[in-house]
Formats: structure tokens, sequence, C-alpha cells
């Protein structure tokens, strides 16, 4: 039997958005200026952007070479190749879709995806940051001396390279989260403590659609706890 194979993916964005609570929708269309997508029989990510007239990558991705990523993702999925995310179903399949142009495409590949984040919001009720899983998994994190919210406009400045790299290594440890996970049949994090919690997987990651059926945890402790429509709205 052929091994399953994964294709860990995510975006980065042209509009710088104000204010560090990253209140994105009021902002839309935000634009695309790359992405980055890593199979996991990969040792590299592939990047993805468009570019200007002299060859240089361009302010955002046009719609044709967005399109052509979302053909590509939907082409390997429908081969079998199951795509996993970070918070993908809220962020990045959602801006995908507009930016695309291919609505239902990317409705498919969020339901079908694994979005690990969703899958920890629904399973304990509050979302863990990627960084946070990657120390608590002992895998490499996340590109030291940028943040996300600083890349459009290191963009904008011309400085392609260091977003490239960025959003590259952010495929590698989505990766290894999820096939580090995956192996241990344990989720784990780091907590604000600096202590380190865990959260069984005995049936592996769930896909979008399976983890939205998972029972509500209690959330009673929490003041504004996150509600599973606010990932999904859009689809």
């Amino acid at each position: 039997m052929a091994k399953q194979l994964y294709i860990a993916f995510d975006i980065e964005t042209a509009c710088i958005v104000p204010g560090p609570e990253f209140n994105w929708k009021p902002h839309r269309p935000l634009g695309i200026t790359c992405i980055a997508s890593m199979r996991s029989d990969e040792t590299d990510p592939r990047v993805w952007h468009s570019r200007d007239a002299s060859g240089n990558p361009a302010p955002r991705m046009s719609q044709k070479d967005v399109a052509e990523f979302i053909s590509f993702m939907f082409s390997g999925l429908n081969e079998g190749v199951i795509p996993v995310s970070w918070n993908g179903l809220s962020f990045d399949l959602d801006v995908l879709a507009e930016e695309s142009g291919m609505l239902s495409e990317c409705r498919s590949i969020a339901r079908s995806h694994i979005d690990m984040m969703f899958h920890v919001v629904c399973e304990k009720g509050f979302p863990v940051s990627l960084q946070s899983a990657a120390t608590g998994l002992g895998v490499d994190g996340k590109l030291e001396g940028v943040e996300g919210i600083d890349a459009p406009q290191l963009w904008a400045n011309g400085q392609h390279s260091q977003v490239m790299d960025y959003v590259a290594q952010d495929v590698r440890t989505t990766m290894a989260v999820f096939l580090k996970a995956k192996e241990k049949k344990k989720f784990q994090w780091t907590t604000r403590k600096g202590t380190v919690s865990s959260m069984p997987l005995t049936e592996g990651w769930l896909p979008v659609d399976q983890a939205a059926d998972l029972p509500k945890p209690d959330t009673s402790w929490m003041s504004n706890p996150p509600s599973r429509a606010d990932f999904h709205s859009w689809l």
C-alpha cells in the first residue's frame, strides 16, 4: 500500500493591517504576496509568487497565479494528497478563495484538509500558536527575527527573499509539527507558564469536517471562548 502523502501550505498577505490584533476582515481584499507548500515526501518547500514586467517579484500575486496554486492543491486532493495547515480554515483558505475566484474548490479543500489549530480548538476550546506547538514537540520553529505581521511591509520594501524564507520556514514547521504529533499520537505545546501540555491523538489528526463534529469542550472558565463558526462561517 502506498504511503499516505500530505502537503502543508501557508500564505503571506500584501495589505498592511494596523494594530496588534490583526483584525483583517475590514481591510480585505488583502492580496497575497507569496505562498509556500511542501509535501511530506519533500525536503524543501516550493514558494509561489507572481513577477512584474521586469521579472522581479510583483507587489501582489495575480488571480491567475493564485488560481494555479489552488488548481495544484485541488488536483492533489483528488489524487489523495491531504492538505495540512495551521489556521488555514479561518484565514488562508478564506483569502485564497477570494484571491483565486475558485470558491467551490477552496471550500472542498477547506472541509477535507487537516487544520491542526482548528482541531485543537474543537478538542480543547482554545487556540495554540504554531511556535508553542513547535517548542512543545521539540521541532524547529518559526524563522527568528521576522514576525508575520511585519511581512507585508517587508515585501513592500523589496525584502522579498526575507519574506519567502519566512513563509517557507512556516510550512516546514507546520509539517514537522504535524508529523511529530502524528508519530507520537499526542499533540504537545508550551503554555504561557512555560509548562508543556498535551492532547491525545488516538484517532490521529482529524480533517475539518470530522473535527467540527467533536463534542464541545467545557469553556465556562473562559471569558470569550472562540466559536467554531468563527472559523468556517465563510463556507
